[in-house]
């Protein structure tokens, strides 16, 4: 099952005021071909934290880099590390719990 995803790039800019603003850039969108979702704990400074992750097959495209964040299904899945290989692309995607 393929299922189109928005592609998107965390931005952030000083306000006039000193503060900071913080907002998503969309960049387009790709069809991805997602493989079986895995869970595991990932111990951070406050406790252990719950991790999703998922595999997650497309055709290459250079927008889809480590960091950026691709949305589907009303979740953002974190690009956790790719690589392309004979016009495909794998990514890796994680989403925190």
């Amino acid at each position: 099952m393929k299922l189109l995803a928005g592609l998107f790039e965390l931005v952030e800019a000083e306000t006039p005021y000193g503060g900071r603003s913080v907002s998503w850039e969309p960049l387009g969108s790709a069809w991805l071909k997602l493989g079986a979702r895995r869970r595991r704990e990932r111990q951070e400074a406050g406790g252990m934290r719950a991790v999703e992750a998922v595999t997650a097959e497309t055709r290459a495209d250079g927008r889809l880099t480590a960091g950026r964040v691709l949305r589907f299904g009303g979740t953002d899945w974190r690009i956790a590390s790719g690589e392309t290989v004979g016009g495909r692309a794998i990514v890796n995607l994680e989403r925190m719990r």
